[in-house]
């Protein structure tokens, strides 16, 4: 039993299983930061970086937590949490939070990430950074509200869970220039991290469709019902989606190996990425087996190999 608005209620609408995907990005961002400032006398010491790392940290957790809050809240204002609903239970929809509390919820956590984004700004009085903040916010806003019922989810998850806090973590922490390494590494963390949206995107195909919501996976699935019918054309398109799991996750760790090979100040620990892999693989068997709410289980696993994955190449580079 959950008692409206309370702490338990807040804490289950932050989905804290969620912000793993918001952590490790910025966890392998740092670690090519702390090797550069390691290798070169030009840069800050390690022990200056702690201060930005957790400044970056914070608004990448307060950005998630938002960005839950509103998709918790536009969802049920629009009708999309329905009785059919295959996903984890959303609080507004649940009752645990009233609508109302939600929106000063939505607010003190917009606020919350604004203020740590103009500590970072404080720190680094650079343009690009400002730009960036607006953007994060704007679509924190927009994915919800409208672009996630246009497809474009997948590219989103690229640039706000790869590019952006890989790229400018390190920017932040080093006032560094950019890399090729760098951009590869931030592909592939988004790559790896899109899988999570798949799964989800997955599980509810047959909801969005009647939703409108026009995911990757609806799109992939309605053209191959249109080229061999619908019975077919179902069967072969889920399996479609299924195998673009997979090869995220290969594509993802090899983005990674790469990444490794071309930085100047890191060792390849072919082993450790490897890890990631075999769960990976293990995960995605799961998949093909299960379906409806079954698939949460893979939500969650695919959420853990997630952050094992940004854990093992942050420590592959730092090493």
């Amino acid at each position: 039993m959950v008692k409206t608005n309370s702490i338990k209620a807040w804490f289950l609408a932050a989905r804290p299983k969620t912000l793993t995907g918001a952590i490790a990005p910025v966890l392998v961002g740092a670690a090519f930061a702390y090797a550069n400032a390691q290798l070169s006398t030009l840069n800050a010491q390690p022990s200056t970086l702690h201060s930005p790392l957790i400044l970056c940290l914070l608004f990448a957790i307060f950005m998630q937590i938002d960005a839950n809050l509103i998709n918790d809240y536009v969802d049920f204002k629009k009708g999309t949490d329905r009785e059919d609903r295959l996903g984890p239970e959303r609080a507004c929809a649940q009752g645990w939070i009233t609508p109302h509390a939600m929106q000063w919820g939505i607010g003190v956590m917009t606020v919350l990430s604004c203020l740590v984004g103009l500590a970072i700004l404080f720190l680094h009085l650079q343009w690009e950074l400002l730009i960036v903040g607006v953007l994060c916010v704007v679509f924190c806003f927009l994915y919800t509200t409208r672009l996630s019922y246009l497809g474009w989810g997948d590219l989103l998850v690229l640039i706000f869970f790869g590019f952006v806090p890989v790229v400018f973590t390190y920017y932040v922490m080093t006032d560094g220039d950019w890399n090729i390494p760098l951009i590869v590494a931030s592909l592939a963390m988004g790559l790896a991290t899109d899988n999570l949206l798949m799964v989800n995107n997955y599980r509810d195909r047959n909801q969005d469709k009647v939703s409108g919501k026009r995911t990757i996976i609806v799109r992939l699935i309605e053209a191959q019902v249109r080229k061999c019918g619908a019975e077919q054309g179902q069967k072969k398109g889920e399996s479609i989606c299924l195998n673009l799991y997979l090869w995220l996750g290969i594509i993802a760790t090899l983005f990674a190996f790469t990444a490794l090979f071309l930085s100047p100040y890191s060792n390849i620990r072919y082993p450790l990425m490897f890890l990631y892999l075999i769960l990976h693989i293990r995960t995605f068997q799961q998949l093909k087996t299960l379906d409806g709410r079954d698939l949460n289980q893979v939500l969650g696993a695919t959420a853990r190999n997630i952050f094992l994955f940004g854990l093992l190449f942050a420590i592959s580079v730092f090493l």
